[in-house]
């Protein structure tokens, strides 16, 4: 017999899909009107889009009010714990090197290997992002890497834009893996062929986003002056993903997806580096011309070449600069080192909890108790949201189909229906307060400040002025995770995916478009497969028995499909209401979500399609079919 819960989602609340489409949609176009045309903050938009949300799914939806508020404080929860601890605590890392002058020496370190913007550029918000996005992700890479090209003369907006479009190809491996291993725990499908796809896809965009990176910072002939340092950090970064992606398919036993971004970061950014020790731009090019009517103000807005007004930060890194004319030490090996070491730190402590969750995991799965830090003091805990888990079901066409041995248990005692696998959804706060990203990032500023010899009046002001910095970007990133909650739980997202199931043949595009709503209406890859995985299995299935795959087998246009929404969904991180808050964070420019969105949702868009149209062409193309694994 079905599962007893108190709400079955409707994919039709008002028996007219057209209608039931555009009241779905009524909480993002609130959102984005209120945010970009009225331009109010963003928690009160988030908190008008997430009431929005509610009302929608209590009336018009039918879902229990209870139960709807319940779904809004667990994305609360979720938008504190992890990810507006993570943020904080990269913010906090940030304001330690900058207090202690550290940071002024990590600058100067990534001047002296090329003091121009273009490069510099390339190596901080590609590689070294790439690097923290697949440790950590959360916002970790725009947070970090926009405050350091901030502090390396860039505009606060051109630094946000930069690092959103930089961190786009690494999302998919991001945290680990994170977004691949749940994409597989949603659809059934082997994680290990997932990666295989995703290294079929991703490292063609790995090697455009550099240039596309750089191009929106200058002309094309300025970005063409620079083409041999693009291929080298592209290129190297790109055949890292594919040999890490895709070793597997090999070397059975070598399993090394997991790490690709950690290992693809670092190999990007030790070979341009080396590379640069030979090469150089002929004209080196930076903002520090076009800014110079900046010098001596701070928090001004003030006109660029585009139009577009941009503030100074509100705290200066270059604060920590001797005064002008003053002789700086030369650049030692210790030095360099001693600056750089605070984000060695966290970059090993992330890893460390990333294997960490790992096992976490794997013990959730299991069913066994978590790992204990202590006696009586476990790692993480799985604590249910009381009168929401496992109290809704999705509607029947989102239902996983049964497996083969639930089939013959039915048949052999006919109690259930076939086609039909009812299974309530979760609602777990995973109170994961030692692997939670924020956690290891804390304790990496906390062991610095130690290294660094920092005293209680420079502990005081870091904390102090970190504190100020998030007092509007975590509250933000609350009411989007509330709202986000409540369209899931009660079923408004199913609605706007199912929508995009119904274009048939051109579904291999619109696969990649529904994982970027996903990542624009949860904030995350993971997020995203969680959301549509399911569905695009089940949609996949659809089409191919219509006859549209007639290049692929079923099982190679699942994978397909469900791996589009992953690599599609990518495109949508600029994009979602996390990223601009931590965007506007880490660059201070607290206020200007509405101009930051702006200036990407149309790249986010177009790189968005180039990925549906790379899907299309795998989907039906010779030889490119081949490229998905069998």
């Amino acid at each position: 017999m079905p599962l007893a819960v108190a709400y079955v989602q409707d994919l039709d609340p008002l028996s007219n899909r057209l209608l039931s489409t555009l009241v779905a949609a009524l909480p993002v176009l609130v959102l984005f009107f209120l945010l970009v045309v009225r331009r109010w903050l963003a928690p009160k938009a988030g908190a008008a889009g997430a009431a929005t949300a509610i009302l929608i799914a209590w009336l018009v939806y039918g879902m229990p009010i209870d139960m709807t508020c319940l779904a809004f404080l667990h994305g609360i929860g979720f938008g504190l714990i992890p990810i507006g601890w993570t943020v904080f605590a990269a913010m906090l890392l940030y304001n330690v090197t900058v207090e202690t002058g550290q940071f002024a020496i990590v600058r100067r370190s990534v001047a002296s290997l090329s003091g121009d913007a273009r490069v510099q550029a390339i190596l901080i918000g590609f590689a070294f992002g790439a690097i923290l996005e697949g440790a950590a992700g959360a916002g970790t890479p725009v947070a970090i890497c926009g405050a350091m090209l901030v502090g390396l003369g860039f505009p606060p907006l051109k630094a946000a834009i930069i690092c959103l479009i930089a961190n786009t190809s690494p999302v998919c491996y991001g945290g680990l893996g994170v977004p691949i291993l749940t994409l597989a725990g949603v659809t059934d499908l082997p994680a290990d062929r997932i990666s295989i796809m995703c290294g079929h896809q991703l490292p063609l965009l790995s090697c455009l986003i550099p240039l596309y990176m750089v191009k929106l910072m200058c002309t094309w002939r300025q970005t063409v002056q620079v083409w041999p340092a693009l291929v080298v950090a592209g290129g190297s970064f790109a055949l890292f993903q594919f040999t890490f992606a895709t070793a597997h398919a090999y070397v059975p036993s070598l399993v090394l997806w997991p790490m690709t971004d950690i290992g693809g970061g670092i190999f990007s950014l030790v070979v341009t580096a080396i590379f640069l020790r030979f090469w150089r731009p002929k004209n080196e090019w930076h903002y520090a011309e076009t800014r110079k009517a900046e010098s001596g103000k701070r928090n001004e807005e003030l006109p660029t070449k585009d139009g577009v007004a941009e503030c100074k930060p509100m705290l200066d890194p270059a604060a920590s600069d001797p005064p002008a004319g003053a002789i700086e030490p030369n650049l030692t090996a210790w030095s360099i080192g001693r600056a750089w070491m605070p984000f060695a730190v966290m970059s090993a402590f992330l890893v460390a909890s990333g294997f960490l969750r790992q096992t976490e995991n794997q013990r959730a799965v299991h069913k066994q108790p978590m790992t204990e830090v202590c006696p009586g003091l476990l790692t993480r805990y799985d604590i249910p949201i009381s009168g929401l888990h496992a109290e809704v079901s999705r509607a029947r066409r989102l239902q996983k189909p049964p497996r083969p041995e639930e089939v013959a248990t039915a048949l052999a005692g006919g109690s259930l229906v076939l086609g039909e696998r009812k299974e309530p959804e979760r609602a777990m706060f995973e109170f994961a307060w030692v692997t939670s990203p924020g956690t290891p990032v804390f304790v990496a500023a906390l062991v610095s400040m130690l290294f660094l010899r920092v005293n209680p009046r420079q502990i005081a002001t870091v904390f102090r002025r970190t504190f100020w910095q998030m007092r509007i970007p975590i509250p933000t990133i609350a009411m989007m995770l509330g709202l986000s909650y409540v369209t899931r739980y009660a079923g408004i997202d199913a609605t706007l995916g199912v929508a995009f199931a119904e274009t048939g043949v051109l579904y291999p595009f619109f696969a990649a478009i529904l994982g970027w709503l996903g990542v624009f209406l949860t904030g995350t890859d993971a997020g995203s497969n969680a959301l549509f995985g399911s569905l695009q299995k089940i949609t996949a299935t659809e089409v191919y028995q219509g006859g549209a795959f007639t290049n692929l087998s079923l099982d190679q246009a699942q994978v397909l499909i469900c791996t589009a929404n992953s690599t599609g969904g990518v495109m949508g991180k600029m994009i979602d209401a996390q990223s601009i808050c931590v965007a506007t964070a880490g660059t201070h420019q607290i206020g200007r979500e509405a101009d930051i969105f702006k200036a990407v949702v149309w790249h986010s868009i177009f790189l968005a399609c180039v990925v549906g149209l790379l899907t299309i062409v795998q989907s039906y193309v010779y030889p490119f079919t081949s490229m998905v694994p069998r």
